[in-house]
């Protein structure tokens, strides 16, 4: 029992945790570079970086462009909140698969108790 009694603890840890999380986004901060044209020269200047939200939404990928330091910094936590987020749902789903197991476990050794008792002849049957 105490090991079922461990792993709801964590289910519900999990659950607070993923509770806490106040703002997240999906995607990938990326860094762009552009081709710029420089008179007298045949070769193009880099300018940049310039950082961008990608995440991809059905059969399209959805950019926005992060211009100021403060935007690009909520960009990198919101990232990286939804990241802990996926991972705490992996948990979850992983913790609640095993409970189900350990029920399972624990509901089929009780079933075969129950089983054994109304198998053993009772005393006054043998006389």
């Amino acid at each position: 029992m105490d090991v079922i009694e461990g792993i709801e603890a964590r289910r519900e840890a999990v659950l607070q945790e993923m509770r806490s999380i106040k703002s997240m986004k999906r995607g990938t901060i990326n860094e762009q570079y552009l081709k710029v044209p420089q008179k007298g020269s045949s070769k193009p200047a880099l300018r940049g970086p310039y950082h961008v939200l990608s995440r991809r939404e059905g059969n399209k990928t959805v950019s926005e462009r992060l211009t100021t330091p403060e935007q690009l910094e909520q960009a990198r936590k919101d990232v990286e909140a939804h990241k802990r987020f996926t991972g705490l749902c992996k948990e979850f789903e992983g913790l609640t698969e095993r409970l189900g197991i350990l029920q399972g476990q624990l509901s089929g050794m009780e079933e075969k108790k129950r089983s054994k008792r109304r198998l053993k002849p009772s005393p006054r049957s043998k006389e």
